[in-house]
């Protein structure tokens, strides 16, 4: 197989380990920055070149995309996928996964259990936007933070006028919700891969912190989840329509609380913690949809890129 990495850098830990694992397997693989990646968009069909040649022949593409080039980088994945590359999450799904409000709306109306969460633009609503999420303490978050950039922990009511006001003047997106004090700062990362969770661990905050992120000082070690748990995880993945994703969850009083479904989850933490090859759960996960997309069109009698 012919696989291509969508990745700024091919030295990161998640994108080396993909290429190690593909190449580990036989197959051909190349990392691209999608940046340098340039489209045709046309009637008479696609085209794409990388730094001057043109790119063709990927059976598969997995995307690495940052949160900085969603943008860009979703319009490159999609153009690999009208080309005919097989992809574990499409470009629609990554974009729905990185709006946390709308991924929350989409969750929510599926059942999927989450933290009370409110969203109000107005500033004259303020004090009614918080009277509907309920008493302090609140976490606030912008809409498209990440790796726990952007996520505020207010214990008082004013606090949390004061940096709703704050984020307003900025002009940010952001989202209100109730704070889960059982979890004692810490969390569940699912990894799903094709509709399997394939590894798990428990996130502990550092001392003084709320946030267990890795990245902030959090801790992490192997977790076994609980067949609700797994089933969430699983879940929350399909309902935002990613092959690939890092389901972060809360343990609470009322069973399992989704925080967010990351569409391009770290595999340095989760691998080292478990002790699973993960990297190699994807690219086996990605083999097979693009076998299953070359039988297709074979049997559809039409040539593959």
């Amino acid at each position: 197989m012919k696989l291509a990495i969508l990745s700024r850098n091919g030295k990161l830990y998640s994108t080396r380990r993909l290429a190690e694992a593909a190449r580990a397997r036989g197959h051909s693989v190349r990392v691209l920055d999608p940046l340098r990646c340039y489209l045709k968009i046309g009637e008479d069909g696609f085209e794409m070149h990388y730094k001057g040649a043109r790119v063709t022949g990927y059976a598969a593409v997995v995307p690495r995309i940052g949160a900085s080039v969603t943008r860009y980088g979703c319009a490159v994945l999609r153009q690999f996928e009208l080309m005919g590359s097989a992809t574990p999450s499409s470009a629609d799904a990554i974009a729905r996964a990185r709006d946390k409000l709308h991924a929350h709306q989409l969750l929510a109306a599926q059942g999927i259990g989450l933290p009370r969460t409110v969203f109000g633009d107005n500033p004259d609503d303020t004090t009614d936007l918080l009277a509907m999420l309920g008493p302090p303490p609140h976490v606030i978050k912008l809409n498209e933070g990440a790796q726990g950039a952007g996520v505020m922990l207010t214990e008082k009511l004013s606090a949390s006028r004061g940096a709703i006001e704050t984020l307003r003047g900025l002009y940010a997106n952001f989202l209100v919700q109730e704070f889960i004090a059982e979890a004692k700062g810490a969390d569940l990362r699912c990894f799903v891969v094709g509709g399997r969770v394939v590894a798990a661990m428990r996130r502990q905050a550092a001392k003084g912190d709320f946030r267990s992120n890795l990245h902030r000082g959090g801790t992490a070690r192997a977790a076994r989840l609980s067949r609700e748990e797994a089933a969430t995880a699983v879940r929350a993945a399909a309902v935002l329509g990613l092959g690939v994703a890092g389901v972060d969850m809360l343990r609470s009083q009322r069973g399992p609380l989704v925080l967010e479904v990351n569409s391009s989850p770290g595999l340095e933490g989760i691998e080292t913690a478990t002790g699973i090859d993960v990297a190699g759960c994807i690219v086996d996960y990605v083999a097979g949809l693009a076998g299953a997309r070359r039988k297709r069109t074979a049997n559809a009698g039409f040539t593959d890129v």
